[in-house]
């Protein structure tokens, strides 16, 4: 009998963690990314393109590493002790974060693992990222459009992928209002995720409308900072236009929102 017992015990626990780590993503997945050159900007010349999208300009970035998937709300809680998401689910991406909040995740994240936090945080304007640390921070605006459009591996699509926005991104059309579990439509050819729609993401890097008519071409880290980010890639709430891996979005620093998360990255030597 007590034989029994012991057996019906350790199919229970076993059922239990089968059931915690089912489609778990908050360990995140790194992806290496080869660097390269590639065109940035709306290359297709089909009316889209926004006068921010423009002039389509050569561009370098070195080699990284980039979360497969948006941070959820699983992994943020794990390291910050709190969930400011609207919308709530440990495989939904986290929101409503302003962007120091980010970097205060990528220091503790990289603290955490034995690694150089890159951000000294001080304030709206005067924080500086160090890139040549080896801790988690945002990506550049160059590395997040590079990622997006499949690295060297990338075809020229409109979306992170494919031409056909169904089949990659939660967005306006299909997101019935709210946020969606991570990793849940078609990667792109880098095996990334949700790099359309879902949630926008944060970059580093300062918005400025006309940044690429003088844009150094050699890993662009983004103007003087003057207190709006560039946000990447659109989300639930956005239509299909503002969700091409070309859409140029920004938002205040200091500003929170239930459509605007993130993902991150790392330098490589």
């Amino acid at each position: 009998m007590r034989n029994k017992l012991i057996y019906i015990l350790l199919i229970i626990l076993t059922l239990l963690f089968s059931c915690n780590s089912s489609g778990n993503k908050t360990k995140q997945d790194m992806v290496f990314i080869t660097g390269g050159s590639f065109q940035m900007g709306d290359t297709f010349n089909d009316g889209d393109a926004d006068i921010d999208e423009v002039p389509v300009h050569t561009v370098s970035v070195n080699s990284f590493v980039m979360s497969k998937y948006e941070v959820t709300q699983k992994e943020f809680e794990s390291y910050m002790n709190y969930n400011p998401s609207d919308f709530k689910g440990h495989n939904l991406p986290v929101t409503n974060l302003d962007w120091l909040e980010v970097m205060k995740f990528c220091n503790k994240k990289s603290e955490s693992e034995g690694l150089t936090p890159c951000y000294k945080i001080d304030g709206w304007d005067n924080t500086i990222c160090n890139f040549e640390s080896d801790g988690y921070r945002l990506p550049t605006e160059a590395e997040w459009e590079y990622a997006a459009k499949g690295g060297e591996k990338g075809s020229i699509y409109k979306y992170a992928g494919s031409n056909d926005v169904e089949s990659v991104a939660w967005y306006q059309k299909n997101s019935n209002g709210t946020t969606h579990n991570v990793g849940t439509k078609k990667p792109n050819e880098l095996g990334i995720y949700d790099m359309n729609g879902n949630v926008s993401e944060w970059c580093w890097d300062a918005y400025k409308i006309d940044y690429y008519k003088n844009s150094p071409s050699d890993n662009p880290h983004g103007p003087a900072f003057k207190g709006k980010p560039v946000r990447r890639g659109g989300s639930w709430i956005n239509n299909r236009w503002n969700v091409r891996t070309t859409t140029r979005l920004t938002w205040w620093a200091s500003s929170k929102s239930p459509f605007l998360g993130f993902r991150i990255v790392r330098s490589t030597k």
